[in-house]
């Protein structure tokens, strides 16, 4: 099964590195391209002038395929009484720095749903992997990129948004566990999420679907890539794997905290960004999201309250309020080369075969 899905994306090993907006850079994405997986870059957050830029910088670097991945979220509502009341919550956070909140708040990136630019330049560029987060586009858009060549991926966290990819003519199943790190795929964050652990969405899913699974979430080494086929994954989407790789944007904090290793937690909240996310657990998580905090805006532009606060800290030397995502095994990471990294993969992957 997981040699089909090789063969349809072009790849030697099925090992995808996860987009991570923030994170991921051209540079990430092309080295795990040449080293025969599917490098991704994340698009979510960028314009279109930024989007036209990465892409041509990973073609700088490799010609094998990659991945460009999209958000697919509601379009954020501007509330000002919302923003002003969750202002007003923060404002305490901002005073140990002698700061104050921004006067307003603005959704500081688009969905691609209100982004028909985004579209376009993907239909000129033609990556050869365009992904989704948080849900679907149109109809017209999906049929448009498949008439372009595009192997279209989409995240599911649950077994409805599984069946809804698929019957949009989605071509790959994301499966996103529990444990993934940064965004939750989820397409609609009021609703009940079924948090399923990995292995076990995986389970729920490879007798009621024709796609091929891709699993993310937890997903750190050889042996646990061979757990993930038995439980009927093609391929596995990693993640907090690569962000120590020296390819990788992740800020030299982000870096220690994953060398501190076990000594540290992840928790899933929505009070960073407006949408639930996974990250190590720090101020923004004990005491930005303590019990009693106002409704939240819309996502992104809660992000950009998290954004604000971070930079009063940072700005007196305070990493309190800095935004580390990552997965429940991050502590796993291994600081190499990406090259490096997919070799060790590969190598593990034979010695459980």
């Amino acid at each position: 099964m997981s040699h089909d899905l090789l063969s349809k994306l072009d790849i030697r090993y099925p090992i995808i590195q996860a987009p991570m907006a923030g994170v991921s850079t051209p540079a990430l994405a092309a080295a795990v391209s040449e080293a025969g997986g599917l490098g991704s870059i994340a698009l979510g957050t960028s314009t279109v002038q930024a989007a036209r830029a990465a892409i041509a910088a990973v073609r700088e670097k490799t010609g094998r395929p990659f991945n460009a991945n999209l958000f697919t979220h509601a379009p954020a509502q501007a509330d000002p009484a919302r923003e002003a009341a969750w202002l007003a919550w923060l404002r305490p956070h901002f005073e140990q720095f002698g700061a104050e909140p921004p006067a307003a708040l603005s959704e500081i990136y688009r969905s691609f749903l209100a982004d028909e630019a985004m579209l376009e330049l993907l239909l000129e560029t033609r990556p050869a992997v365009v992904s989704f987060h948080f849900g679907l586009p149109p109809q017209d858009w999906i049929d448009a990129l498949k008439a372009a060549g595009a192997v279209l991926f989409t995240t599911a966290t649950s077994l409805d948004e599984a069946l809804r990819i698929e019957a949009a003519g989605i071509d790959v199943i994301v499966a996103q566990g529990i444990e993934a790190g940064g965004h939750r795929g989820i397409f609609d964050p009021s609703a009940p999420d079924p948090a399923l652990p990995t292995f076990e969405l995986l389970e729920q899913l490879r007798d009621k679907l024709a796609l091929p699974l891709v699993a993310a979430g937890g997903i750190m080494d050889g042996k646990q890539i061979r757990t993930a086929f038995y439980h009927g994954a093609s391929a596995v989407q990693m993640g907090s794997a690569f962000i120590a790789c020296p390819e990788s944007s992740a800020p030299p904090h982000h870096r220690a905290l994953i060398a501190q290793g076990s000594a540290l937690q992840t928790e899933l909240t929505a009070v960073i960004s407006g949408r639930p996310a996974r990250g190590i657990v720090n101020r923004l998580f004990l005491k930005v999201g303590a019990d009693g905090h106002p409704p939240l805006p819309d996502y992104p532009i809660a992000y950009d309250a998290a954004k604000a606060l971070h930079a009063a800290a940072s700005g007196k030397g305070s990493q309190d309020y800095s935004v580390n995502w990552g997965g429940t095994n991050f502590a796993q990471a291994r600081a190499m080369p990406a090259v490096e990294l997919m070799a060790t993969l590969a190598a593990e992957m034979d010695e459980e075969a």
